[in-house]
């Protein structure tokens, strides 16, 4: 069952440690699919129009306390997450480096490319498309091994010290920024809820669907 998944799968692709500076070509080009694939469903979510992901719900809450843009924000965000990074021993890698870059261009382009339905339902549904979208994209740049991003890292960090199956920690972890972001005025709607709840399962089956394709070592 893939809601049971503790631990980050290996196939013949992955890389043999995330602070690996000369990986395999098809590492990198499985690692950019999944940012690449990030990248898109967080657009596919925000174009919906039903609610930001809970991080950017916190960049929003935070931008409003301190009349900072969201993304100099979520840069912000982004830098704190990498120091706790220490207390749970987790090191950054080149996929941590890309992560940061190309989700962030794969978002504007998405915002800027696809534009929000008229129907409610389109609107839903593609915000349950952009969740999905996130979990698979999780899946293979998780797998790649060379280096989470750092929300990512931020959850495979805390599985590792607690030893709670992935899909619960990464739903704890958004519904706790999400609720943060609310509290301090980031706007909240079905699709934050949706990620908030769905990402963590999606995550699991991310990878489940990656390691069943290319098979385990």
């Amino acid at each position: 069952m893939f809601l049971s998944i503790k631990n980050i799968p290996k196939v013949k692709w992955s890389s043999s440690k995330p602070s690996n500076l000369k990986p395999r070509f098809d590492t990198i080009i499985f690692l950019s699919m999944g940012l690449i694939l990030f990248g898109l469903g967080e657009g596919l979510l925000i174009v919906s129009y039903t609610g930001s992901s809970p991080w950017s719900v916190l960049a929003q809450g935070i931008s409003l306390q301190t009349n900072l843009s969201v993304g100099l924000i979520t840069f912000f965000l982004s830098l704190s997450i990498l120091i706790i990074w220490i207390y749970l021993d987790q090191k950054p890698g080149i996929g941590t480096i890309l992560n940061l870059i190309i989700i962030s261009v794969m978002i504007d382009l998405s915002i800027f490319l696809i534009e929000t339905p008229d129907s409610f339902f389109q609107q839903i549904l593609i915000a349950f498309v952009g969740v999905f979208i996130v979990g698979l994209g999780s899946g293979f740049y998780l797998i790649a091994n060379l280096g989470p991003g750092p929300r990512d890292g931020l959850m495979t960090g805390f599985q590792k010290k607690t030893k709670l199956p992935i899909a619960l920690v990464r739903a704890c972890i958004e519904i706790t920024v999400a609720t943060t972001g609310w509290y301090l005025g980031g706007k909240i709607g079905f699709g934050t809820l949706l990620f908030a709840f769905g990402v963590g399962p999606c995550v699991a089956l991310g990878l489940s669907i990656v390691k069943k394709i290319f098979k385990k070592i």
